[in-house]
């Protein structure tokens, strides 16, 4: 061919192949993921083609880091959204020591299976602005009054108190009513989670977009509710740096279009390290394809640890980290979603 013909081939032809290439994703979708969560044109064309791709996202906001990814799975989406709903099976894993689900109401047997050992919560040496957990000043209050030191069953005293605590605070947050944590008071500077997380919410734009009404949600629980949305909390013992950590997280499951679900996950508890995090998963069919989607995961997360001195530092091998977890994860994922395991 020469270079005339060639020319003209690409004139007529580009059209029509970028066109055939932009078919198997949702324009909205696709908006999105390229306005929004940064992903680029060779990205996007990677995922289509089944290969895992992964990103950093820019922030300017210390202490806080974004990352994104994707892939394709062969798998309708129902297979996705089946397997969330059965979190204590579907976050299995060699980080997860213990996982369950809070029923509804939220009740004590719901924790049953969580051990709370001296390293997650200790009575005895927790202290306003001191102390391993992170909890408010008067909680910590409560416990120093209520767990005698001395008392041979002093551990499991702490123990079923942090459980009654952590009750205490879930069955606030799904009703909406006084007695949630507000802030942490176990170190020098206090924590405000609901901020940090409002901050999060913020500079994610991508959560309206998707689905209008989804920040009011989450950060309003449950005063404004989105039409349709399906939501559950789970607890969560897991390894992580050098001590593990216990969490309680929301799970927000809605599908605001037949070829589109969304999955959004909210911090709603963490016992050290996270101050907010909010984590995004997208599930869009392919086009002409009722056996396929494209699996989209987003995380956008501020910890303490990552400010101050050595920050820089300190935010550089957390994203470093992040991206390699989001691609393992994401790889890991479509084979289990597409060997049933």
């Amino acid at each position: 061919m020469n270079a005339t013909r060639l020319i003209i081939f690409c004139i007529v032809a580009l059209p029509a192949l970028v066109a055939a290439a932009d078919a198997g994703l949702d324009p909205h979708i696709r908006a999105v993921l390229t306005r929004f969560l940064k992903f680029g044109a060779v990205e996007l064309a990677d995922m289509e083609r089944g290969k895992a791709v992964k990103h950093t996202i820019a922030t300017s906001t210390p202490g806080e880091i974004a990352v994104a990814g994707a892939v394709r799975v062969n798998v309708p989406k129902a297979t996705l959204l089946e397997r969330v709903r059965d979190i204590v099976h579907f976050k299995q894993g060699p980080e997860i020591l213990q996982i369950g689900r809070f029923s509804n109401p939220p009740a004590i047997d719901d924790l049953a299976a969580l051990t709370v050992e001296p390293g997650d919560f200790d009575a005895q040496s927790c202290r306003v602005a001191d102390c391993d957990t992170r909890l408010p000043a008067d909680v910590i209050r409560r416990a120093e009054r209520e767990v005698d030191g001395t008392a041979p069953d002093a551990r499991a005293r702490s123990s079923n108190l942090f459980k009654q605590i952590l009750l205490d605070h879930v069955k606030a947050y799904v009703s909406g009513s006084p007695g949630r944590f507000e802030q942490y008071d176990d170190g020098a500077k206090p924590i405000r989670p609901m901020d940090e997380f409002a901050g999060v919410v913020k500079n994610t734009p991508s959560l309206e977009a998707l689905v209008p009404g989804l920040p009011g949600h989450l950060l309003d629980f449950p005063a404004h509710r989105v039409a349709g949305a399906d939501d559950f909390l789970y607890w969560s013992k897991e390894k992580f740096g050098v001590a593990p950590f216990i969490s309680v997280t929301q799970v927000t499951i809605v599908c605001p279009a037949p070829p589109t679900c969304v999955v959004a996950t909210k911090d709603v508890y963490s016992s050290r390290y996270v101050d907010a995090s909010l984590s995004l998963t997208i599930a869009s069919d392919v086009a002409g394809s009722p056996t396929a989607f494209y699996l989209v995961y987003a995380n956008r997360s501020r910890a303490t640890a990552l400010k101050g001195r050595f920050s820089a530092l300190r935010r550089s091998i957390a994203e470093r980290r992040t991206r390699g977890g989001v691609e393992d994860t994401l790889k890991t994922l479509k084979i289990r979603l597409e060997t049933g395991r």
